[in-house]
């Protein structure tokens, strides 16, 4: 299985098999509902939130402008705090990167904290390939990995699961990867977490590399940190001797004063917390104290692509809360694997298009993933206007031609030609309408075909509007 889904059929393929899926979607129905109702609760309890999400866009945009700057700081800061930098220019650099270093450690295993960086180049089978297992110690990751599958959602990769699901994913699953499920182990969330617990504490103490991402770095300490609420991100990230962070590059901040905007922004619009139960910070290498060795990974795999574009990158502003997917009436209904990336929904549709190209059918469909309602704008902390940036690549997608776009292509150019040109427009119009009894009541082709198949074509007047006007208004 590839992190990256490659070879995944495009979007519209993919989803129709999945909105057949009537598990799944009372699934994903109950977990975005429940957490878009917690999240506007908690939001709700800050007066200035608007002015906050305004701060947070406003940071972001400084600190992309001056990125170059930035990443030396934390190079520099890091490395004077006794880490080690690495820039990885894609996947494949940043996999060779990981997988010689824990190697030169003489280990054969990893405990890993939730990193949508390394599942974006496919760490974790790069590792496989190498003799290398990796484990997944969030729980919403030990289950996809226990269950080999694929995350579906940002913040909960399983959440096209059920307790049920789960129960008998442990039973089964668990004994291959260490201690099995406890016997009789039921669906009750109680003891689905004491299973993972005790599943995963032996390798907590067993470990001697932990890899994480990061979600912020701070130019002027060269300090990660990370947010989660399960403890197991702690664990990962003080037990082990090693500790590796891929990272990609958009996540440096300038100061600790800006983290405490995202540090409001973040809980909230994902988990709807007013703060995380862990924040875990850390600073290079402390004698006596966490890691006695530590590499940060710089990964960029597209990034610097994405920010050449005015309008794309935007993009790289997100904090990855995934508060636009649990709005997001396509992703309800199609689920996180039809995006057939690391990054599912709205975010995902603009991301992976930027960062992977769009010369693939699956990428050059997901611009068009979306209803453009703009309800993921609206959520968004960092106020990344995310309908704006799909029709900005379908412009692109269209441009470059392709299956279906030559044909709108040449629609485009008709229909430039013909306003340029009013007496031909006044006898196309006129035509059209004397021969309105003729015209279809469904479109031709496979694309508009589907598209008439619910709406109905709109009716011919009988007569052009500037025929009508020249009548009644002489």
């Amino acid at each position: 299985m590839s992190g990256t889904f490659v070879g995944m059929p495009s979007f519209p393929k993919a989803a129709r098999d999945a909105v057949r899926d009537t598990t799944l979607r009372g699934n994903l129905r109950h977990a975005t509902h429940t957490i878009r109702a917690k999240r506007a609760a908690a939001v709700a309890e800050l007066d200035d939130w608007a002015q906050l999400r305004e701060v947070g866009m406003r940071i972001k945009d400084h600190t992309l402008r001056h990125l170059d700057r930035y990443l030396v700081q934390v190079e520099e800061a890091v490395t004077a705090a006794g880490g080690t930098v690495h820039w990885a220019a894609d996947a494949d650099e940043a996999n060779r990167i990981v997988a010689d270093l824990v190697k030169a450690t003489g280990e054969a295993e990893v405990v890993k904290v939730k990193s949508m960086a390394t599942q974006e180049i496919g760490l974790n089978e790069a590792l496989e390939a190498e003799g290398i297992r990796a484990y997944e110690t969030d729980l919403a990751e030990l289950i996809v990995q226990l269950g080999k599958d694929r995350p579906s959602h940002i913040l909960v990769p399983a959440i096209h699961r059920n307790r049920g699901e789960i129960r008998d994913i442990f039973r089964s699953e668990m004994g291959e990867w260490g201690r099995p499920a406890p016997e009789g182990l039921t669906d009750t969330p109680a003891e689905l977490a004491e299973a993972a617990r005790l599943h995963l504490r032996e390798k907590f103490l067993r470990a001697k590399v932990g890899i994480s991402g990061a979600n912020f770095m701070v130019a002027e300490t060269g300090t990660l940190v990370v947010v989660e609420s399960e403890g197991n991100g702690r664990m990962c990230l003080t037990l082990p001797e090693t500790l590796i962070s891929v990272v990609g590059i958009e996540k440096v901040i300038p100061t600790w004063h800006d983290l405490e905007v995202f540090l409001q922004l973040l809980p909230r619009s994902s988990t709807a917390e007013r703060m995380n139960p862990y924040t875990t910070m850390w600073t290079g290498t402390t004698d006596g104290d966490g890691p006695r060795t530590f590499h940060l990974v710089l990964l960029d795999n597209g990034r610097t692509d994405t920010l050449a574009d005015e309008v794309g990158r935007q993009a790289l502003r997100c904090i990855r809360c995934s508060a636009c997917l649990n709005v997001c009436p396509v992703y309800e209904r199609a689920g996180g694997h039809a995006y057939g990336s690391a990054y599912p929904g709205p975010i995902g549709a603009i991301l992976t298009p930027q960062l992977r190209g769009t010369t693939t059918e699956l990428e050059a469909s997901l611009p068009y993933a979306s209803s453009l309602c703009g309800a993921c704008y609206e959520v968004c902390p960092v106020a990344i206007d995310i309908p704006e940036v799909l029709v900005h690549l379908r412009e692109k997608v269209a441009d470059q031609g392709g299956t279906g776009h030559r044909l709108e292509r040449a629609a485009m150019r008709t229909a430039t030609w013909l306003l340029d040109h009013p007496a031909a427009l006044n006898a196309g119009e006129r035509l059209a309408s004397r021969t309105r009894k003729l015209h279809p009541k469904r479109l031709p082709g496979p694309g508009a075909r589907e598209w008439t198949n619910s709406r109905d074509l709109p009716d011919m007047p009988a007569e052009p509007f500037r025929d009508w006007w020249k009548k009644n208004h002489a």
